[in-house]
């Protein structure tokens, strides 16, 4: 569109030189504006209006407290598995320590038997306890009906059941027979901004229309009961959470609507061997099926980074932030290798950031790569404490976190940024349309904890 525009410009340009340099009539500026103006008209009126994509409300599980597992359960337990030894269970204690985590956060109850219990029907039971609740919570506070549903989309990385979770859904639920679903599996912890991504591109083609998006991660079948440390990582961080989030291009719907899809953004590096084995499921040694966490998944991740904020930053950043950027790429490039590149100031378009809560030490780095502060990363911190690490639903945690401090107001930018295997990075931009009233803040997973937070630094 840049580019577009750019290119107007210099057109437009052109021809004015060309007709004063000519010294042509009058009537030649005039014939010539006329015909601008009649474009810009035609082009606003008939080729500029996108399909705007509103968030009418969303939902977020809280699980019972009978999940609750805390450090010393969770090693309790884990010392009663024929499966580790010493020092795999070390090991699990320092990931514990550094993770970032508290001592409420939740497993799904196939993990607190010894040992864990990872049959399909206890993972089709886990998909019933973290999807249905938060779908019935969803309808009854946007008062919609199944039936009303248009599109369904439901992500899950770890398990892919036939039916899929889409036709459970649809069965439990009895939507229409004409309903759009889709489910996504192996799309890692950045799914669920891949799921509102596809349900906005969906939304453009399927006009007046309700789209669902459900996002978990079921936990059961993805346990390693093996020996290799890279593998014991995801024992450790990742806990139960799930997310219902309504979306709809209705016009009538705006005013009762949260927020206004302002920009989505995908981008990846899965043509690149050391990107794409970062962190890749596969068996050990003896046959048992884990996920690898390579050791430079975090330079990994920066480099990912960095292309999906410079995609980003020249779509959003006013054009002082992009010109100081693009000057100190010119100087570091051709006058002084040894400067270092500006990092444009992305709190001049955006209010709220929820990052990744993939462990504390990744939302350290990446908010020290953005130059963001800890009221900035504050969002994600608590989640990671509260909650633990829930792959894609952790976006909806914190933004479910932001709203439970009253800190969105209207008008404000929330910038979602979802990072998962492949490796891939999504970015999704809101602008808050309606403010939470008080009443909704006292409301969802953070209703009886909201008051605890934010923790101290040495809490943490």
């Amino acid at each position: 569109m840049e580019l577009q525009r750019l290119l107007l410009l210099i057109i437009v340009t052109s021809v004015e030189t060309l007709i004063v340099l000519q010294k042509r009539e009058p009537i030649f500026h005039f014939i010539h504006l006329s015909c601008l103006i009649i474009f810009l008209t035609l082009k606003s009126c008939f080729f500029s209006n996108p399909t705007q994509v509103y968030l009418v409300d969303f939902s977020c599980l809280k699980p019972p407290s009978s999940c609750i597992v805390p450090f010393s359960k969770f090693l309790g337990n884990a010392s009663k598995f024929e499966s580790f030894d010493k020092e795999s269970l070390a090991f699990m204690a320092k990931v514990l320590a550094s993770s970032g985590h508290g001592q409420e956060t939740y497993l799904p109850p196939a993990l607190h038997h010894i040992p864990p219990l990872s049959h399909h029907q206890e993972s089709i039971e886990e998909v019933h306890m973290v999807l249905f609740p938060i779908m019935d919570d969803l309808l009854a506070k946007t008062n919609l009906s199944p039936q009303e549903i248009d599109i369904l989309i439901v992500n899950c990385s770890g398990f892919c059941p036939s039916p899929s979770f889409a036709s459970i859904v649809i069965n439990k639920y009895s939507m229409r027979s004409d309903v759009k679903s889709y489910s996504l599996s192996g799309m890692g912890c950045s799914a669920s901004a891949l799921a509102i991504d596809l349900a906005k591109n969906l939304l453009k083609v399927h006009k007046n229309s309700y789209a669902v998006v459900l996002s978990t991660e079921i936990l059961s079948t993805g346990w390693y009961a093996g020996h290799e440390q890279p593998k014991l990582i995801l024992n450790c961080v990742f806990r139960m959470g799930s997310a219902a989030i309504l979306l709809t291009n209705k016009k009538q719907e705006k005013m009762n609507s949260k927020y206004e899809l302002f920009l989505t953004l995908r981008t990846q590096k899965a043509f690149d061997d050391r990107a794409y084995l970062s962190t890749i499921r596969e068996e050990d040694s003896n046959g048992k099926l884990g996920v690898t966490i390579k050791r430079d998944i975090l330079e990994v991740a920066g480099e990912l980074l960095r292309w999906n904020v410079m995609v980003l930053g020249s779509s959003i950043l006013p054009f002082l932030e992009k010109f100081r950027y693009g000057v100190s790429v010119i100087r570091k490039r051709y006058i002084d290798k040894s400067t270092e590149i500006y990092v444009p100031n992305f709190k001049t378009v955006i209010e709220h950031f929820c990052l990744p809560t993939s462990g504390r030490q990744l939302v350290s780095e990446l908010a020290k790569g953005l130059k963001l502060g800890d009221r900035e990363m504050e969002a994600a911190l608590m989640t990671l404490h509260r909650f633990g690490n829930q792959s894609s639903s952790s976006l909806w945690y914190e933004l479910a976190y932001l709203e439970a401090k009253q800190r969105v107001k209207k008008g404000d930018r929330v910038w979602q940024l979802g990072m998962g295997t492949g490796p891939k990075c999504t970015s999704l931009v809101w602008k808050c349309i309606r403010p939470m009233d008080e009443d909704e803040s006292k409301k969802g997973p953070w209703a009886d904890s909201i008051h605890q937070y934010p923790l101290a630094a040495a809490d943490r």
